[in-house]
């Protein structure tokens, strides 16, 4: 059964059922406390909003989605798909990005319904997301972690889980997205909780050795 992180309550659940599986999480745990919940909005404009995000400063990424949002009124996938690109411009948004608002639009026209991706499997889900093109799997697992509250998605292509892996298992070198995937296995069906726990560690590590994070 797919369980939802909607609260505390199935964070702490999925904690102790890691603090169980897992010592290397346990100790974690007692290092950085509760990890956060991290729920954002899902749907259309939740997915939209780790598009346009990507690859630009938190900053930018703020200002770009509310000029998006004031010319797309109402955000739905229809104007998505009939807007002109002077819109999507107006906005601020890249020729790459624009392709994919638009391919996505398509895909929930056609039929995508993204808050039935809670029904599949995290990897049934992922797969859904990532047949629209310009969709990623890293976009793909995000949104099922913090937007879509998926327990078992893991966004093993994501730097800061790689190399938070890399501290806690004592490895010379970063693992990749496969060797992460890997890693993970054991930690199913909490795989979110895990890597909850694993951003929370890498923002701890790298606080201590004076770097500064988003």
């Amino acid at each position: 059964m797919t369980v939802i992180i909607r609260s505390r309550a199935e964070i702490l659940a999925g904690v102790e059922a890691l603090r169980a599986l897992d010592p290397r999480l346990a100790a974690i745990h007692d290092l950085c406390g509760e990890p956060p919940l991290r729920r954002r909005e899902g749907g259309l404009e939740g997915l939209a909003w780790i598009i346009v995000s990507q690859q630009v400063s938190v900053a930018s990424a703020r200002a770009i989605w509310a000029r998006t949002k004031a010319v797309f009124d109402p955000f739905t996938a229809r104007r998505l798909v009939s807007a002109p690109e002077a819109d999507f411009r107006a906005g601020g948004l890249s020729m790459p990005k624009i392709r994919t608002l638009r391919a996505l639009g398509q895909a929930m026209l056609e039929g995508l319904d993204l808050d039935a991706l809670a029904t599949l499997s995290a990897d049934e889900a992922r797969l859904e997301l990532t047949k629209v093109k310009g969709i990623g799997p890293w976009t793909a697992d995000i949104y099922l972690m913090f937007c879509l509250g998926h327990g078992d998605a893991f966004a093993t292509g994501d730097l800061a889980l790689q190399e938070a892996a890399r501290m806690l298992l004592e490895l010379e070198e970063r693992p990749d997205a496969a060797a992460l995937a890997d890693i993970a296995e054991a930690w199913r069906p909490w795989r979110s909780v895990a890597a909850r726990l694993l951003f929370a560690y890498y923002a701890k590590i790298k606080n201590r050795a004076g770097v500064a994070l988003e």
